[in-house]
């Protein structure tokens, strides 16, 4: 019995003998009080069933139920109460969103009835969550494979900012940090609509033509009309549509939207896409880049570029708990990250040092050895023992 069910309820009987009915079909846990109850849920929890009465003191059913809502919104919330008015059934409807209202008294097999039917609708949302999640990620992963073998520059740096940017996210006491993850990997998804020969002139650094600037420029809309119709994706869609958003409201997209009206991982993403974009650029270090970002104050969040300042000063004292291995090519694995640039025998560059190697890139590795060679050894980043 892995579903645990929670009854709150103040009349100590009714729980002595909820237990003894139901000890043997389920896996209960019993509070006496609304706080309780809370308590309960954040020690042992998250419960699949959260049953509540209506008249507790101090903290009644509905209230309770808000409570369990904000706190754990998979449980499934049901109410067993002996107040049966309609004004209570509705507020707990609409208030608590109970899946079932009974009254008391109610019989073992009515109680085990709902009880049963709300581990259903338990399941039922966790099997949809689960095969919506695998959906996506399965998309995700297979989006940025290919952005990585289209455009592998490009890809892989933004998998080198991925880490800072969730890290940055977090000290901005932004706690969900799925949408920065799935945003920074995506970011520049759009880089597979571009030709060739413009995706190379980016990667070699070279001056592009004012038509193909253009297009480079728009590049975050058509990201954003890339990831809109795909499931959960539509807040990253918006974020990778504002990353090049100037904190003052200038630049792409040209609307009234400014501040802190971006979203806060538009603005993250703004500063570290031109963090090392001045890093390649300049050849310079990343403290150096911050300086010249701070002369041009009015394109980014000013907290932000604080934040992501300390983040690199604090970052330079993990680097020092690396150490870097030299591996042949059929050596690598996934998830190891270059210390040192991938490039064939004749200088041309295939990753740069800092990206995170995927399972699809290792094997794609390893093919392209077999008919034009990689230069090695390659050296990859390993923590210090």
């Amino acid at each position: 019995m892995n579903d645990k069910i929670l009854f709150v309820d103040d009349d100590h009987n009714i729980l002595a003998a909820i237990q003894r009915q139901l000890h043997k079909q389920y896996q209960v846990v019993c509070a006496s009080s609304g706080q309780d109850g809370l308590d309960v849920i954040e020690k042992e929890g998250p419960f699949s069933i959260v049953v509540a009465d209506m008249q507790m003191p101090k903290m009644n059913g509905i209230t309770f139920l808000k409570k369990v809502k904000e706190i754990t919104p998979d449980s499934v919330r049901l109410m067993l109460t002996g107040n049966a008015d309609q004004q209570t059934a509705i507020d707990a409807v609409n208030e608590g969103n109970v899946f079932r209202f009974m009254n008391k008294p109610c019989r073992p097999e009515q109680l085990i009835s709902a009880l049963d039917a709300a581990l259903n609708q338990y399941r039922l949302i966790h099997a949809e969550r689960d095969l919506l999640q695998g959906t996506v990620m399965g998309s995700i992963k297979l989006l940025v494979d290919i952005l990585s073998i289209a455009a592998p520059t490009i890809s892989g740096g933004d998998m080198a900012i991925q880490k800072t940017s969730t890290e940055v996210l977090r000290a901005l006491k932004v706690e969900n940090t799925w949408d920065m993850n799935m945003a920074t990997m995506l970011s520049h998804i759009s880089y597979i609509t571009l030709p060739q020969e413009i995706l190379a002139k980016i990667q070699s650094a070279e001056n592009l033509s004012p038509g193909e600037q253009r297009m480079v420029d728009h590049m975050p809309q058509t990201g954003h009309k890339l990831l809109a119709h795909i499931p959960r994706l539509k807040k990253v869609a918006n974020i990778v549509l504002y990353q090049e958003k100037n904190f003052d409201g200038s630049g792409f997209p040209s609307d009234s939207v400014s501040g802190e009206d971006i979203p806060i991982e538009s603005r993250i993403l703004k500063v570290l896409h031109e963090l090392k974009n001045l890093e390649k650029s300049k050849m310079i270090k990343a403290d150096q880049a911050l300086e010249l970002m701070q002369e041009n104050i009015h394109r980014y969040d000013p907290q932000v570029l604080k934040t992501v300042a300390w983040f690199f000063s604090a970052e330079e004292d993990e680097i020092t708990q690396l150490s870097h291995k030299a591996v042949t090519v059929n050596e690598l694995q996934p998830d190891q990250i270059l210390a040192s640039n991938v490039e064939t025998e004749n200088g041309l560059l295939l990753y740069a040092a800092g990206y995170k190697l995927s399972e699809a890139i290792v094997e794609r590795l390893i093919n392209y050895h077999q008919f034009q060679k990689i230069k090695e050894p390659i050296k990859v980043s390993v923590p210090v023992d």
